[in-house]
């Protein structure tokens, strides 16, 4: 198993979007916020109880994207599929 200290997290936590760096070497990216929920590492993504609450408060509010710009959305983006790509730890 691999240690998690030396890797580098690219799914966000809270709703599986791929391709920001979150997380560096166990520590939260503060540069980074993912502009499909709208998550900063280490504010909503803390621990699983406070990334499950965030992750219900925006699907309850229809789940909008913070940049709505953003060529994934128009693309067919489905948040479901999305959400298979949060590591299981994370759920």
């Amino acid at each position: 198993m691999a240690n998690t200290e030396d890797e580098t997290e690219t799914v966000c936590r809270v709703c599986g979007f791929d391709g920001e760096a979150f997380w560096e070497g166990g520590w939260p990216n503060e540069a980074a916020i993912c502009p499909c929920c709208g998550n900063e590492p280490d504010v909503g993504d803390a621990s699983v109880m406070s990334l499950r609450n965030y992750r219900g408060y925006s699907v309850g509010h229809g789940a909008p994207w913070l940049s709505p710009s953003e060529e994934r959305k128009r693309q067919g983006w489905d948040l479901l599929t999305q959400r298979e790509d949060i590591p299981l730890q994370w759920r």
